[in-house]
């Protein structure tokens, strides 16, 4: 009998454990999401547009190539992975002119040319 009702605690442990470990890998996956202000707007526009440009230019964008480091003034435009890896947070990998501090804010689209992040 005590022997059951160890059992069954140890199961209810598993699979509360199992339960919450889901729940923070998952919630830790899904991008904050936040309202983009006419300036983000504007960049976002700007960099699709840059993105569409280069691509009918049959520009290589596999390699997640900085798309301008002067989309706007303070603003460059990069392709990413989606989702985000590591790679993409190398240097050699981002804008120079973020990378030198020329430019405070990007926008990140992925290969499709899909909105990753702005920032």
């Amino acid at each position: 009998m005590v022997e059951s009702k160890l059992k069954l605690v140890m199961l209810v442990l598993i699979v509360i454990g199992a339960t919450v470990t889901l729940t923070l890998m998952t919630s830790q996956s899904k991008p904050v999401e936040r309202k983009l202000s006419a300036e983000d707007t504007e960049a976002v526009i700007r960099a699709k547009d840059v993105y569409r440009k280069g691509k009918e230019g049959e520009m290589d964008l596999s390699s997640g190539p900085c798309l301008s480091n002067d989309l706007m003034p303070g603003w460059v435009a990069d392709v990413v992975s989606s989702p985000r890896t590591l790679e993409d947070d190398l240097p050699h990998n981002q804008c120079a002119a973020f990378l030198e501090g020329r430019a405070e804010h990007f926008v990140e689209l992925d290969q499709k040319g899909n909105l990753v992040r702005v920032r």
